[in-house]
């Protein structure tokens, strides 16, 4: 049995093919297949507040291709959602009608949605119920924090912070610090908070950081990092460092949110899983066809 996630961000658009693993007392699964594709609608949708002739047609060949492959990969259940650009843009009905038509159903959802289907898949992880974690999802248009504390969630939010929105100024200093203030009240009080992040640039912090996904990055290490990126130009990050064109710009405004939130969070390390909302979608089409199977 196979489902698929699609996740239709600011800055790329992916689909997850994952192979559903059952056992006698779970229901888990392998990633299969991950595909990327940097269609990058966070530029139209923050700037003009509209997707464009292009882009459009773009997005609409490229969940044709999704369902050509789900379809080659016999994928039984599938979820597509959308998240800040989609919602920023006010043809964004429209894109969803045009895919429908190209075969796949597209949710746009908002910010509160887009972290719980992300704690979906937390929660199914190995979380020490005796620990405090503050898990932190950084997108182009959107960053989602969530609070833990004793296997519970105890504060969820989400914040139009995003690292394509900052690199086309369209981030306010009053959503920073809203942000801030936020996440200093729902830390204050806890000890020892574990930092969890989530997101491609994270994930490739990590990378450049040569952590296993399992060993976190100190504040120090990812400051220093940081630093070490920012004094290099764009086209060294990418000639030079090797980065992805679509990536060496957003890492840095990626490491200004994380470094931020752990600041004032008072985290001293954060780790990179390597878990994001395409992740969650899996978890989340597993608990839907569990609770029909019960039901």
């Amino acid at each position: 049995m196979r489902y698929a996630a699609i996740d239709i961000g600011s800055n790329a658009v992916r689909l997850l093919i994952a192979d559903i693993i059952v056992r006698e007392n779970e229901i888990t699964f392998n990633k299969n297949t991950l595909l990327r594709v940097p269609l990058r609608l966070g530029d139209d949708a923050f700037i003009h507040h509209h997707i464009s002739e292009g882009k459009f047609e773009s997005m609409v060949k490229t969940m044709s291709a999704f369902r050509n492959l789900m379809d080659v990969y016999k994928v039984s259940d599938y979820m597509a959602c959308a998240t800040s650009a989609m919602r920023d843009a006010d043809n964004g009905q429209d894109v969803v009608k045009a895919c429908k038509e190209a075969g796949v159903d597209i949710n746009i959802i908002d910010g509160s949605e887009e972290a719980q289907i992300i704690y979906n898949v937390h929660n199914h992880t190995n979380m020490d119920k005796n620990k405090v974690y503050l898990y932190i999802d950084v997108g182009g248009g959107s960053t989602e924090i969530s609070l833990f504390a004793n296997g519970e969630l105890v504060a969820s939010r989400s914040f139009n912070l995003g690292t394509i929105r900052i690199l086309d100024n369209q981030d306010s200093p009053d959503t920073w610090d809203d942000m801030k203030l936020w996440v200093k009240s729902i830390t204050k009080g806890y000890k020892n908070i574990y930092g969890i992040g989530s997101g491609g640039n994270i994930n490739k912090l990590s990378r450049l950081a040569n952590e296993k996904a399992d060993k976190p990055i100190s504040y120090a290490k990812l400051k220093a990092l940081y630093v070490y990126l920012n004094s290099y130009s764009l086209k060294d990050r990418i000639n030079v460092l090797e980065l992805k064109q679509d990536r060496a710009d957003v890492i840095i405004p990626a490491s200004e949110i994380f470094l931020t939130i752990m600041k004032v969070g008072h985290l001293k390390n954060i780790m990179a899983p390597r878990i994001g909302l395409a992740d969650g979608i899996i978890q989340t089409l597993i608990n839907k066809n569990l609770k029909k199977e019960k039901g």
